[in-house]
């Protein structure tokens, strides 16, 4: 197989890439990327722009392979990657969502500033650890029959709402309005429904986080207005997905596709890009599980937000309670209309950027553009940004998702010194609440990329506008 290197990149605007589809016979389109010259060596190096090549050869991708400036090695797609397949035609690829189906970020704001909280953000910070399960295979209290998790993958956030878990008006602030149609219950494994029987309202480990925030720059006030934020308002963010439910689902998919590959006559270059046609059984069976995933993670965030309202009002109280500003999808693959056609549109480790105007995008907030939320590392800025009419034009609607890891998990355990992080995350101000020593050096900002960088390379190529940046006061992890 041939050899990538940064030399293979061509310029194809304002920090955008491609890898032309010359480049190896198998292409059927080229490979974009979103980012700076130093950025393109790194992703060389660390295999995820083969893998974005390898993506490129997809039957029945469309215009081409993208990757936002995130980008970094995943299982068969980049984390960061994005690919619009033709439902008539293409294929379906697990490996294009994820394993943790539906991973995702919330932000709530509060009618309250940073300086108004004080020093009441550690015990804040403590009352969300107590009440908020967190870490690996850490179950909460919910306790979920057969009967009410199909109820779940069925209805996501919306059956929260019966439950008086949530509100009507929190609902209109979710992609989807928290819940994605083509859910089936029956298609999703019934290990997998074991293993998320108890999991529901729990953040997990890993990157998987709550933090507590404080809108420290507004670059656009007036949509800053319309998102409900203001300079040194106090937000919540919650960082999670769908479990053990969401990985044991694509776990068993990826074993059925990679089985059932030759007799659809697909050849890869990576099996671990294993695929069938969307249009046949497997693939829409693949497609209702993914769904009824995703909708468990919509609820798992709503059951996580119900919890942290429920520590805000005792250690806060009396100033007001937490809304819903936006809740975007990580890891999911959705039938979308771009370029007067319907899609099926891969984004893995990537964020839906609709433009303003799109009616997708919620009422209150179609004319700036839907929600952009962008996490920072442990102890980095987080961003809100706004969609824009670049992203409609040139990744079909997609944007970064996060910073984008620089070290392996594995690489940042055996590089970086625990005591030495937690003198540093306090000297910056941030208060930390963690289930293990491993899991915070996993996690430690120097294992991430830059994410201002990340954010100007997403706000030059316009495919989202900057909004406001965050800075993190307390960070609760499993």
């Amino acid at each position: 197989m041939k050899k990538l290197t940064a030399a293979d990149f061509v310029a194809a605007g304002p920090a955008t890439w491609e890898v032309p589809r010359s480049f190896r016979e198998d292409m059927r389109v080229p490979a974009r990327v979103y980012g700076t010259p130093a950025m393109l060596e790194a992703i060389v190096a660390d295999g995820s722009a083969q893998q974005l090549v390898n993506v490129a050869t997809l039957p029945g991708i469309v215009h081409y392979a993208l990757a936002m400036p995130d980008i970094h090695l995943g299982y068969g797609f980049p984390i960061g990657g994005v690919a619009a397949i033709d439902p008539r035609d293409g294929v379906i690829s697990p490996g294009g969502v994820g394993y943790d189906i539906n991973c995702g970020v919330r932000l709530l704001t509060s009618p309250a500033t940073a300086a108004e909280i004080g020093d009441r953000v550690v015990a804040l910070a403590n009352q969300i650890q107590r009440d908020v399960p967190s870490g690996i295979g850490r179950g909460g209290r919910l306790a979920l029959g057969a009967a009410e998790m199909d109820e779940v993958l069925a209805r996501g956030a919306r059956w929260a709402v019966d439950r008086d878990l949530a509100t009507a008006d929190d609902l209109d602030r979710l992609e989807d309005g928290g819940c994605l149609a083509c859910a089936d219950p029956a298609r999703v494994p019934e290990r997998a429904k074991a293993r998320g029987a108890g999991q529901l309202g729990t953040i997990g480990a890993g990157n998987h986080f709550i933090e507590i925030q404080q809108v420290v720059e507004i670059f656009d006030p007036e949509r800053a207005e319309r998102f409900g934020l203001r300079a040194d308002q106090v937000t919540i963010m919650v960082h999670t997905g769908s479990r053990g439910l969401g990985h044991q689902t694509c776990t068993e998919y990826v074993r059925a596709m990679d089985r059932a590959m030759s007799r659809y006559g697909i050849l890869l270059p990576d099996r671990q890009l294993a695929c069938v046609p969307f249009d046949s059984p497997e693939g829409r069976d693949y497609f209702a599980a993914m769904c009824a995933a995703a909708n468990f993670a919509f609820a798992n965030r709503q059951v996580i937000t119900h919890r942290v309202r429920h520590a805000w009002d005792r250690i806060v109280g009396g100033v007001g309670g937490l809304e819903v500003l936006y809740d975007v999808c990580h890891n999911i693959a959705k039938l979308e209309r771009h370029d007067d056609r319907e899609l099926l549109v891969h984004r893995k480790g990537a964020t839906r950027a609709f433009a303003p105007g799109n009616p997708a995008v919620p009422a209150r907030y179609r004319d700036a553009g839907q929600p952009v939320l962008v996490p920072g590392s442990m102890g980095t800025a987080s961003y809100v940004l706004a969609g824009s009419e670049g992203a409609a034009t040139h990744s079909f609607g997609s944007c970064c998702h996060g910073a984008g890891r620089r070290l392996s998990r594995s690489g940042a355990k055996r590089s970086l010194d625990y005591n030495r992080l937690r003198r540093e995350l306090t000297d910056y101000g941030v208060v930390v609440r963690s289930g293990s020593a491993k899991g915070l050096l996993e996690e430690a900002p120097q294992a991430y990329k830059d994410i201002d960088e990340v954010i100007e390379v997403v706000h030059a190529a316009d495919l989202a506008r900057k909004v406001a940046r965050l800075r993190p006061l307390a960070v609760i992890k499993g």
